[in-house]
């Protein structure tokens, strides 16, 4: 993790952690064996409530879980210069990478990133009128030697979660079931093996920086030691969310915010370090085709409630921020706020 008080990892003394935890009361626990019509309305209200919720009975088989998370184990206890062989670089944007900045403070991880779709396709360049395409590959390490097995068939199976998920919420929101079915054709979803190590500053750094999701829905496996915290909407607070074992913690991105015109919000986000153990976390995020233009539902808007946002393009959108990753920027990451319509 380089130089243990490197300066570049303190946050500003207004975004460290606090010294008290505030446990998360009433994050919805919701059970997706149920009927489709009350997971509806339960997802729904969970969406306008809080932006997050916790699912079990989701279909996704324990065994593909632990095999990867296993596997992501053995991939980081290896040694440096052999996982920095698959290291990510502005030319191959997955693999293994360690100097992640959120909100151009360094985040206290190493990561390993691969996508759903491999190749991925993606816009060649920034430029608005230049339709040209270029794609991104996976990087496979030789070791662990089932690390590419598990990531795929877990990538599968999360894929398959999403696509439910995203019905339930087209549904809650009074929209045909396939409603969202399109933009997923072609999709640049990517998974994330995170590793936290133990921090020796952990009043002083965050694993990853107070941020809001900037994809479609995030389905995360947290592992027993949790860390992730949520800023509650109605008062602003940092609460603790507890792992359900064997559950999967969801939340909405400011994709969704945008198509459901603010209907429901994506909400900020942060994870905390650990002073004693390590941490690990397999957050899937699901993404549209590149080609996709975001903007609020025709659906979701009339002369009541116009348009909140500008559409963009989810390509030059991803494409800006992936980039961003290998230099830290003297502004603010481009950000949906920037496409939205002053009032």
């Amino acid at each position: 993790m380089g130089t243990e008080f490197d300066p570049a990892f303190i946050q500003a003394p207004e975004h460290r952690p606090k010294p008290t935890i505030v446990e998360a009361q009433g994050i919805p626990l919701i059970d997706l064996s149920r009927p489709i019509d009350d997971l509806a309305r339960e997802i729904g209200g969970a969406c306008s409530q809080w932006g997050f919720f916790q699912v079990i009975n989701h279909g996704v088989p324990l065994d593909s879980r632990q095999k990867l998370e296993s596997a992501a184990r053995e991939f980081f206890a290896l040694p440096q210069e052999e996982k920095r062989r698959v290291k990510r670089d502005a030319v191959k944007v997955l693999g293994y990478y360690d100097t992640e900045h959120t909100k151009n403070v360094r985040d206290w991880k190493e990561v390993f990133d691969f996508s759903v779709e491999d190749p991925t396709f993606v816009p060649a360049s920034l430029d608005a009128d230049d339709q040209k395409v270029t794609t991104w590959y996976n990087q496979w390490p030789e070791n662990p030697p089932v690390l590419r097995e598990a990531c795929e068939g877990y990538a599968r199976e999360v894929e398959k979660l999403s696509i439910k998920l995203m019905e339930l919420i087209a549904l809650s929101l009074g929209l045909p079931t396939t409603r969202f079915n399109e933009f997923f054709k072609d999709q640049t979803s990517f998974i994330r093996l995170n590793h936290y190590p133990p921090c020796p500053i952990p009043h002083l750094a965050l694993g990853v920086g107070r941020h809001k999701d900037s994809g479609t829905l995030t389905i995360l496996a947290e592992d027993d030691v949790g860390g992730l915290e949520v800023k509650r909407k109605s008062d602003g607070e940092w609460i603790r969310v507890k792992p359900t074992p064997n559950a999967f913690i969801i939340n909405v991105g400011d994709m969704i915010q945008v198509w459901s015109n603010e209907r429901y919000e994506s909400v900020e986000h942060r994870v905390m370090v650990n002073s004693e153990r390590d941490r690990f976390s397999i957050p899937f995020f699901l993404n549209p085709a590149h080609y996709t233009t975001v903007k609020p539902l025709e659906e979701m808007t009339d002369d009541q409630n116009p348009p909140k946002y500008r559409a963009y393009n989810w390509g030059k959108f991803i494409t800006t921020r992936k980039g961003s990753n290998f230099r830290k920027l003297d502004v603010e990451n481009i950000q949906i706020y920037h496409f939205k319509i002053s009032k």
